[in-house]
């Protein structure tokens, strides 16, 4: 399992100007923050929770989750009397952080100890290599050794993709040729790691859908080859969604999980067709806690999940 405390937060909550993007992000005619329009000037009464309802199902949230979310904000309505849409909106948001705050847990990593090892799941497109180069940054910034290891050795541009990431950030990349074993590459990466000292391996790998077998069961390797270095590695198994593929993202979040114990999870792509429901039915349905959020293709867009902003965001609500 992942080294965390509570204490101890890998970084500060998210920046204000991130969550302008998130929140400007999110309501470009896409979010649930839009949708929610509609309730200005009406009454809060049964027929609008039915028309909020479907809101949610068209914001990516599952009919289970969405059905909590309407029961939630109904009781928060009569219990605070609320009567307007601005209410109605911070009710909402305050439903939402219900769910999503026991999901809110930065990642921690040690320093001066044996290498973190995160290994970074997903299928092709989810933006997982472009995330490597973002953390890498990130922890490299905060004054961490940071080491990556190019573990998807199906495609040479996967490879190179992430050398010219290693480059960009003044990190070492091990790397093989193309069609090399993936859990030697990590385990070459968390040997040298250790040799030299390092205190984090970002270990990519090949992008798999979650219902071809023989792939993830290769996975499943590349976790068991990494605990001969290290019986506690990999410390943390981060599987990177795409929010724009809705629904699906639930799918491939609970095989994986099935398949290799996530605990982790990120989410890309909130700049696009995302809406960010899928956080919520995510939140409601595994417990594995939230990672990062992305909004765009720059470091900054990169962020630490925060419950109260991204519920906030969502609602299009103050935080």
């Amino acid at each position: 399992m992942p080294r965390m405390t509570d204490a101890t937060p890998a970084r500060e909550a998210p920046r204000s100007g991130f969550f302008q993007r998130l929140k400007q992000k999110l309501n470009r005619g896409l979010g649930l923050g839009v949708a929610l329009d509609w309730l200005a000037g009406r009454k809060l009464d049964p027929a609008v929770l039915a028309e909020l309802e479907d809101q949610l199902l068209l914001a990516d949230v599952g009919i289970e989750t969405s059905e909590r979310i309407i029961e939630g904000l109904r009781r928060r309505i009569g219990r605070e009397a609320i009567v307007d849409e601005a209410g109605a909106r911070a009710a909402l948001a305050a439903t939402l952080v219900e769910i999503l705050q026991p999901r809110a847990q930065p990642l921690v990593i040690p320093r001066g100890g044996k290498p973190f090892l995160m290994l970074m799941i997903g299928v092709n497109g989810s933006g997982k290599t472009t995330t490597i180069g973002k953390l890498a940054r990130r922890y490299r910034d905060e004054g961490l050794k940071v080491m990556l290891a190019a573990g998807d050795t199906y495609r040479a541009a996967a490879i190179e993709q992430l050398q010219a990431w290693g480059e960009r950030n003044s990190v070492p990349v091990i790397a093989q040729q193309p069609g090399a074993d993936s859990a030697a590459v990590v385990f070459d990466a968390l040997q040298a790691a250790t040799a030299r000292g390092y205190d984090l391996v970002l270990a990519d790998t090949a992008g798999r859908l979650q219902n071809q077998a023989g792939l993830m069961q290769e996975l499943a390797k590349v976790v068991r080859v990494a605990g001969r270095v290290d019986p506690a590695a990999p410390h943390e198994k981060m599987l990177v969604l795409d929010a724009s593929l809705g629904q699906n993202a639930i799918n491939q979040a609970l095989q994986f999980h099935q398949a290799v114990g996530l605990t982790g999870i990120s989410m890309t792509k909130l700049d696009g067709g995302g809406k960010g429901g899928v956080l919520l039915t995510l939140a409601d349905r595994l417990d594995v806690p939230f990672r990062y959020v992305g909004v765009g293709e720059d470091a900054a867009d990169l962020d630490v999940f925060d419950a109260q902003q991204f519920a906030a965001a969502l609602a299009g609500t103050a935080p």
